[in-house]
């Protein structure tokens, strides 16, 4: 079975893949400090509500955006997996053409998006992944990373209004009831103005995409805030939440072919 470790500056996550399907996901707050001593305690008690054990896992891919937090994640593997991980940007050939200027300044979360876009959709296609951060993602017909746009995630906006106004309350982010616009009191002001600027964000910054593009895009939302958005704009044709553990089990299985050729 393989572990697939997903991290981003918010969360963490841990899929098990049994060669067939994806049966069983967990999210952890992410911790550069976790120690891989307390990452397998927690994740032997996960597995173990799950009917499985920590033994049946035999391979491991990790993507991460926390250099900080590789050395014990690699631990993870070795210590308790008895295994030596992929690291996406380190040991693993993504197979994928980066066309931009400097291509290791790609984060590993927006090409293993890439690939995992381009094995579910075809054409061309525009991935956004509202996460810490919101990108937006060309990846052409043919697998190519074109590049993108990268913006302040809707979590980190909504948390510098409330520290740089000292009279504004920290607001959970949610759609506005009603879907009012103007809003009637201070909260409700802010959701709104959270809420509805970053669908209008997301509808502005795909339209200019298009238009640059000069062809059709198939836009597919995904990261841990996407299922905010759902019907809510129609900017977005698809969303698509396993995508970025999709991309990296693509990766896995190629790196395997290539070893065993």
């Amino acid at each position: 079975m393989l572990l697939a470790i997903e991290q981003g500056n918010t969360n963490t996550l841990f899929a098990v893949h049994d060669g067939e399907a994806w049966i069983a996901q967990w999210r952890a707050a992410t911790d550069s400090a976790r120690t891989a001593d307390e990452y397998a305690v927690w994740l032997m008690q996960l597995l173990a509500m799950a009917g499985l054990q920590i033994t049946e896992l035999n391979a491991c891919i990790i993507s991460s955006v926390v250099p900080q937090s590789l050395f014990n994640l690699r631990n993870l593997a070795r210590r308790y997996l008895h295994v030596e991980p992929q690291v996406i940007g380190e040991n693993v050939d993504l197979g994928i053409e980066v066309r931009i200027l400097k291509p290791s300044e790609a984060g590993a979360d927006r090409l293993v998006n890439a690939i995992g876009a381009h094995v579910a959709y075809e054409g061309d296609l525009l991935v956004i992944d509202s996460g810490t951060a919101t990108t937006f993602d060309v990846v052409s017909g043919e697998g190519a990373f074109e590049g993108g746009v990268i913006a302040p995630g809707i979590n980190l906006s909504m948390q510098a209004l409330h520290e740089a106004a000292a009279q504004l309350p920290r607001v959970a982010i949610r759609r506005p009831a009603g879907n009012r616009v103007v809003g009637i009191d201070t909260v409700g002001a802010m959701q709104s103005g959270v809420f509805w600027g970053y669908i209008s964000m997301i509808e502005g910054l795909v339209a200019r995409i298009k238009a640059e593009w000069g062809r059709p895009l198939t836009v597919i939302g995904t990261g841990g805030v996407a299922s905010l958005f759902e019907h809510a704009t129609a900017a977005i044709d698809h969303f698509d939440h396993d995508l970025t553990i999709r991309g990296m089990l693509e990766i896995h299985r190629r790196n395997v072919r290539l070893a065993a050729s």
